[in-house]
């Protein structure tokens, strides 16, 4: 491996360490960046907005601002299953396409921990032979002898350019009841 390529895995993997949120679908395990993660919520009734991706699930409204929720199951193509009491959506701030930030909601199975993760404990993506799904992926990482995905929450929402809502006002605030 050439000196630069070295240099620049381990540059990834320090930018890449830090707090992440973990939680599962299925028996995957998966961390999103706590920057990233504003607040966990039940799952409550979604209303559906026609014409959307079969993994757009609708919208909710909470305390005053109306958010997309996307069911992460049906976005990596992974089975559907019954809702059951863990259950949840983890509402993200991510990047909007016209620039500021923007809400939604990412149905999980269930919510497991936040973990800070060393350097040490984060590896760059492993090549899948060019596949495009790459693109959801920060990096992997070890705990406790089990490995998670650490993903790009940025492009898992923005893939496809079929979601485009208005950046949060500066007025906006979830930590209004």
């Amino acid at each position: 491996m050439s000196t630069s390529k070295v240099v620049s895995t381990l540059s990834d993997s320090r930018s890449l360490a830090g707090r992440y949120l973990t939680f599962s679908l299925g028996q995957d395990s998966y961390g999103v960046p706590v920057l990233n993660v504003r607040e966990i919520i039940r799952l409550c009734p979604i209303t559906p907005v026609p014409r959307m991706p079969v993994y757009v699930k609708g919208v909710i409204n909470l305390r005053g601002t109306v958010i997309a929720v996307l069911d992460l199951r049906a976005k990596f193509e992974m089975p559907t299953v019954p809702g059951g009491d863990r259950t949840c959506i983890i509402v993200v701030q991510i990047k909007a396409p016209g620039g500021g930030n923007t809400l939604m909601g990412a149905i999980v199975d269930t919510v497991e921990e936040v973990v800070n993760l060393a350097a040490g404990d984060v590896e760059p993506t492993p090549d899948f032979g060019g596949s495009p799904d790459i693109q959801y992926m920060l990096g992997v990482a070890t705990i406790r002898g089990g490995v998670k995905t650490l993903l790009n929450i940025d492009k898992i929402f923005q893939e496809d350019g079929s979601l485009s809502l208005p950046p949060l006002s500066k007025s906006s605030s979830l930590t209004e009841a």
